[in-house]
């Protein structure tokens, strides 16, 4: 393997104060999230009607977000789930700290992070990327439509490859379909996650839209989704998935923030005012070469949804704004870097030796098509925790492919890389990769 030859700089501008909650809006506020759950299917089976119904946020914020009516980037939204002590079933749980059905205050269980994952085909990029940052897993799967439908097999294809075990299977839509057209979906959901790492998952039928079997969603989810255990001693690791500038246009100087960095972290604990490193960092083109400079930054303040931590830890969508020049990190240019202690990170690789595990079947295609072998001179996607690259294959010898990164990884060689292979005019998912 090539390891990128790289130099650290630190770029930053003047960290001015920002303004944060009071004190009796942040005591109001619940604890930091404890798991990370993203919402994966197929597109317009409800994923982010569904992230708004838990958080009370719409995470399609980008303008052709919008206009589209599909998610193309990662969005994020906190939620707290609560019970109340005097009802019982499914009505006693919610998300809310006062029970719509007898007004008792109730009583918080925890936080969690939803990730609401992209589940148009040209987006798979984006939504293999947020699988590296998510614990359990919602699979959406409209009532409506006939399943499986070809995102719905490639979610659940990474999920399993992801090594994504807890799972929810949510039954979207019911209220557009009677009674025997949902039983007769139900039935092909069994038939479709039978013999994968879903057989077992329960199926929750839900109506997002008009709020129906919400609370036995909660209740399901309590249940089935354990908080992780978390390693808070090692160094800490985070994956970038978004990176933003929030000034204004037309901003004066002496007001401007530093840049901000979204994600989550894998391990370890991260401080207000510690210095941290970012690779591989920023592409640099001189001379007609291309190289990439780590950087160095502090972070200023970490948020995860609105509320302000002094430290963060595993399990929540957290955002670092940092004094990075607000420059390096418009339009997502960062995403796809790992974060850590200065020299604590893993290194940076501008060419791979991987093991191909190949599917015997290729993923998402209308069409049923083998896997071929992987050929010398073609190019993969290759998605490396929250990072996309595609790779050239230079070389194959027996159980081993050598591929060239068009953009360079930051990673651990125990790190599991998924393969998409150029499938007419979409790659399509054929398996996944080991480190040599």
């Amino acid at each position: 393997m090539a390891k990128a030859k790289t130099k650290v700089v630190e770029a930053k501008v003047k960290s001015p104060e920002i303004k944060t909650e009071s004190k009796e809006e942040a005591q109001e506020k619940s604890s930091q999230p404890e798991i990370s759950i993203g919402l994966v299917g197929h597109v317009d089976h409800g994923k982010t009607t569904m992230t708004q119904r838990l958080s009370g946020k719409w995470t399609d914020t980008h303008s052709e977000e919008v206009k589209r009516g599909i998610t193309i980037r990662l969005g994020y939204a906190n939620a707290s789930f609560y019970k109340c002590e005097k009802c019982k079933g499914p009505q006693a749980y919610g998300t809310m700290d006062k029970c719509p059905n007898c007004e008792n205050k109730t009583k918080l269980l925890r936080s969690v992070s939803f990730v609401d994952a992209p589940g148009h085909e040209t987006l798979m990029a984006t939504m293999l990327s947020g699988s590296a940052i998510i614990d359990a897993a919602l699979l959406l799967v409209a009532a409506d439509e006939e399943c499986p439908q070809p995102q719905t097999k490639e979610h659940l294809m990474a999920l399993q490859i992801c090594g994504i075990k807890n799972i929810i299977i949510v039954q979207n839509k019911i209220d557009l379909v009677s009674e025997e057209d949902a039983l007769e979906n139900y039935k092909q959901i069994k038939s479709f996650v039978k013999g994968s790492v879903a057989e077992n998952a329960p199926i929750v039928p839900i109506s997002a839209k008009n709020n129906v079997n919400i609370d036995l969603l909660v209740e399901i989810i309590e249940e089935q989704f354990p908080t992780p255990k978390r390693d808070t001693k090692k160094d800490p690791l985070m994956f970038i998935a978004r990176s933003f500038d929030i000034n204004k246009p037309g901003t004066q100087m002496m007001k401007i923030v530093g840049g901000v960095l979204g994600g989550a972290l894998k391990q370890g604990i991260f401080k207000v005012g510690e210095k941290v490193e970012i690779r591989p960092g920023r592409k640099i083109e001189r001379e007609g070469k291309i190289s990439w400079l780590p950087l160095t930054t502090s972070i200023v303040q970490i948020k995860t949804g609105n509320e302000d931590l002094k430290s963060a830890q595993p399990g929540a969508s957290i955002a670092l704004l940092t004094s990075l020049d607000p420059a390096l990190v418009k339009s997502d240019s960062l995403s796809g870097n790992v974060v850590g202690h200065v020299g604590k990170l893993p290194e940076v690789y501008m060419e791979l030796q991987l093991v191909p595990h190949l599917l015997e079947r290729v993923v998402g295609s209308e069409k049923e098509l083998q896997v071929e072998p992987i050929k010398k001179g073609e190019n993969l996607m290759l998605n490396v925790n929250s990072s996309t690259t595609v790779g050239l294959v230079s070389e194959i010898s027996k159980n081993c492919v050598t591929a060239r990164l068009k953009i360079p990884v930051c990673v651990e060689k125990t790190d599991k890389i998924t393969v998409s292979r150029l499938v007419g005019h979409r790659f399509r998912l054929i398996g996944y990769c080991t480190i040599k």
